[in-house]
């Protein structure tokens, strides 16, 4: 009668609580009810009923703390070793795992730069070293169902809006899935380019700093409104979206960077495309595509002529691990119409014209010491990477680009990881240029994600 008492109590708290739980969580809770009342029959048949009531209540009270963890989403970690989800990083990743509601996350890291006295060319380099911390971010989820869900990113960058840091949505979206290999988004959305615009948790890229070629080339983050489908088909991943283009009098000479409209009262009367493609069949490599393609003059006229300025950009991509090794390579290509005009009406001259062509390409290589040994949570990953981008590889005619512009970077660092959520970071940058400007630096660094 005990145990018959004892199982009714715990059956109707289980049973207020099935609200919270997508259809196949439900389906799973109500398998592990029955496997208690099937229990339940064979325990009465024994003499021990002491003991067949501590061993009911135990079971209970595991399925009650996973029903409690359910309702806050804290039943989902996260494991940076196990990838993301349809192009968002671990963190990001966390409301599609959560069974059901609200599920929080986020990510932050500091940085220290300690800059050299001198340039290339010997003259003084005028740079001071600085410590910032760089940003703290909290995802915010909701989901609805096991197709429905919302999640976004708010972003707090360098510590203080009242010294120069700003609040901003990094994302900000509806997921809906309505099929098993193919969902749609609408909101804020993250531009699928590169690696490290989607996929830009401190714990999961090398270096204390993003690679230049995805800051300049591939303006990482780079985020706008706008709706698009997502999906895969056997071994490939693709994501397709329409959002709001650039807008043309943020160009400049250093590229495409201050053209982002991230959201804020974007112009729309020129969209643009993007999409990506990555092919994953085999265990751990990922091979791919991306492109961005659009009008960027947003309805602007100079001296009686439209403006398109339509800008495109594509990137080819790859990555290899296995066991502790990472190989990645990136390159990407640029080109700007109407250059000439964009330099009018943003009264650009000489050597300050934006590029009708960029590119940028980096390779690196990194090693985890850790796995030569017995497996451990623990790793220590040195790694170095080269990089070469020129955002004015080609200037309009009775314009001239900055030599300063076609540069080189060479990264070389460790990063150390106590468990997969944190890093510390250490790494030496040595930077060149045509112009012989370039000014080397150490980084330090600490980043974590949860």
């Amino acid at each position: 009668m005990k145990l018959k008492l004892t199982f009714m109590i715990a059956g109707l708290a289980i049973g207020l609580a099935l609200p919270a739980f997508g259809d196949e969580a439900l389906d799973e809770l109500k398998r592990r009810v029955a496997e208690l009342e099937a229990q339940v029959e064979r325990l009465e048949a024994t003499e021990d009923t002491a003991a067949a009531v501590a061993e009911l209540k135990r079971r209970i009270d595991l399925l009650a703390a996973e029903i409690e963890r359910s309702r806050t989403g804290g039943a989902v970690e996260v494991d940076p070793t196990q990838g993301g989800t349809f192009g968002f990083a671990p963190a990001a990743s966390k409301v599609f795992r959560a069974p059901k509601g609200v599920s929080l996350g986020g990510y932050g890291e500091a940085l220290y730069e300690n800059f050299a006295g001198e340039r290339e060319d010997g003259a003084a380099s005028g740079r001071s070293d600085q410590f910032d911390f760089l940003r703290q971010i909290i995802y915010v989820g909701y989901k609805f169902n096991d197709k429905i869900l919302f999640n976004s990113e708010i972003e707090f960058e360098h510590a203080s809006t009242g010294k120069g840091g700003e609040v901003s949505v990094e994302f900000a979206y509806i997921d809906w899935k309505p099929a098993a290999r193919v969902g749609l988004r609408a909101g804020m959305l993250l531009v699928p380019m590169g690696f490290l615009n989607e996929l830009h948790e401190p714990p999961i890229f090398h270096g204390a700093k993003r690679p230049e070629v995805e800051q300049a080339i591939v303006p990482s983050t780079w985020r706008e409104n706008g709706a698009g489908l997502y999906g895969d088909a056997g071994p490939f991943q693709w994501r397709a979206y329409a959002v709001s283009g650039l807008l043309s009098s943020g160009l400049s000479a250093s590229g495409i960077r201050g053209a982002r409209q991230s959201g804020a009262r974007s112009k729309s009367e020129d969209l643009a495309l993007t999409g990506r493609l990555d092919f994953t069949g085999v265990e751990g490599l990922v091979v791919g595509a991306s492109f961005f393609t659009g009008n960027s003059g947003q309805g602007a006229v100079v001296a009686g002529q439209a403006l398109d300025a339509r800008v495109s950009l594509v990137d080819v991509h790859g990555q290899f691990e296995r066991r502790g090794l990472q190989l990645r390579a990136l390159y990407s290509q640029g080109s700007i119409g109407d250059a000439a005009l964009v330099n009018r009406a943003n009264n650009l001259t000489g050597n300050k014209s934006v590029g009708e062509d960029q590119y940028g390409w980096y390779v690196q290589a990194a090693f985890d010491l850790m796995t030569l040994g017995s497996p451990s949570q623990c790793s220590i990953t040195p790694f170095v990477r080269y990089e070469k981008l020129d955002a004015q590889d080609g200037v309009p005619a009775g314009f001239q680009d900055d030599p300063a512009s076609e540069r080189s970077v060479l990264t070389a660092g460790v990063g150390l990881k106590p468990i997969p959520n944190i890093v510390f970071k250490a790494d030496f940058q040595q930077h060149k240029n045509e112009a012989r400007t370039g000014v080397d630096q150490w980084n330090l660094a600490v980043g974590w994600l949860f």
